[in-house]
């Protein structure tokens, strides 16, 4: 077995989507945030991200976290957060991978009935309560970055689709959210190619017509996510198919598309503080989420949203690089 690289990881699943976390092999990235660490990632580390993404190692809907030093001081650990489509600056699924990682391997303090773990990320802090019972982490509620709602009731153009009515939040990354009966498409994963491209239309058309860039940090700013709603979500329960770009589904109900759900239902006076809300994946998995507070962010109204969901570890593993590998750094089909 030769190898010029090693790459640790502990792979897991929250509600059906995959989180690799990156335990060991990843040197330090440079930067005095992580804000500042991800843009380092995205101009000189692409190449890692692709290696521990795309096949042969990952797969077109792969999702996962580099374990760093915090740049906070108060933070247990920091995070870079990569998928298939890029570096992301939060992640709402990956974090509660990382999170129960992070108790089951012990590479935090555990206690018990509760163990918290405060994470510093490219979006901003965010804090992990994770319910343990017997060394096992059974559920993570995710305190996440303040969200808002952007743009309610904008319209755009799309080829093929005509005039598409959607809201525009935030929870982490931007969403586009979408009834997808407004669209003539059925909430059937059936149909999930027509879906999807439907998605990837939308988002070409809104960044084309309305970029939504982030008021206090410009490097974070496009459409990569399309919410479709279906038929009958309201402010107590939503099912949803998340079109991400570059053409894939969220397997999870999505995070931060939950916080961003919430910022724009609390934005049209439908969701209150306090009050629970259950977000449902394509695959029928579900978050539960709610605002616990407001803020304002760069001068706009903002919520605080909270969620709750479960992770469960898939296995380790050692990714390893053969210096005569014909794809050192992966590849998409």
């Amino acid at each position: 077995m030769r190898s010029v690289r090693t790459i640790s990881a502990v792979d897991s699943h929250t509600e059906g989507m995959p989180t690799r976390v990156v335990t060991g092999g990843v040197a330090p990235i440079p930067g005095a945030t992580m804000a500042d660490r991800r843009r380092y990632a995205i101009e000189h580390l692409d190449g890692l991200r692709r290696f521990l993404m795309d096949e042969p190692r990952g797969h077109a809907a792969m999702s996962g976290a580099l374990l760093q030093p915090p740049a906070d001081p108060g933070a247990d650990w920091g995070v870079v957060y990569v998928e298939a489509s890029g570096f992301l600056p939060m992640c709402g699924h990956g974090t509660i991978g990382v999170a129960t990682v992070l108790v089951e391997t012990g590479m935090v303090e555990v206690t018990e009935p509760e163990t918290v773990v405060r994470l510093d990320v490219p979006a901003g802090p965010v804090e992990a309560r994770v319910a343990v019972r017997d060394g096992r982490a059974e559920r993570v509620t995710l305190r996440n970055v303040a969200s808002f709602a952007t743009a309610l009731d904008a319209a755009v153009t799309v080829p093929g689709l005509g005039e598409v009515r959607y809201d525009m939040a935030y929870g982490g990354n931007f969403y586009a959210i979408v009834d997808l009966a407004s669209v003539g498409l059925p909430f059937d994963r059936a149909r999930k190619d027509d879906i999807l491209r439907a998605g990837l239309d939308i988002m070409a058309a809104i960044n084309e017509a309305d970029r939504p860039v982030h008021p206090e940090d410009p490097g974070i700013a496009g459409c990569k996510h399309v919410q479709f709603l279906a038929p009958g979500s309201d402010a107590k329960r939503s099912r949803n198919a998340m079109a991400i770009h570059p053409g894939w589904f969220d397997r999870s109900p999505c995070g931060t598309g939950t916080s961003a759900r919430m910022a724009q239902l609390h934005a049209r006076g439908e969701l209150p503080l306090h009050t629970d809300f259950v977000n449902e994946s394509f695959i029928g998995t579900s978050f539960t989420g709610r605002l616990t507070g407001t803020a304002t962010v760069g001068g706009v109204p903002a919520v605080v949203p909270e969620f709750e969901g479960r992770a469960w570890i898939t296995g380790t593993a050692n990714y390893l690089l053969d210096p005569h590998d014909p794809f050192p750094e992966g590849f998409k089909l």
